[in-house]
């Protein structure tokens, strides 16, 4: 098994309506560390599920 790199998230830094996109095969895993981390901030997001260039990963966009 693949461990997933430590990830550090752009929160702080992201206007509202930037996204960034996470590659990962563990996709429920993804979706809810980043629902956890983004809270912690205080900062609100939405995430997809998406595949981009043939890359299954998550889409985070910074909603408010």
């Amino acid at each position: 098994m693949i461990d997933e790199p430590e990830w550090l998230f752009p929160y702080e830094y992201m206007e509202v309506g930037e996204s960034f996109f996470m590659p990962t095969l563990h996709i429920a895993n993804a979706h809810y560390v980043i629902d956890e981390t983004s809270k912690k901030v205080g900062v609100h997001v939405k995430c997809y599920t998406v595949v981009e260039d043939d890359i299954l990963g998550v889409r985070c966009w910074r909603i408010a």
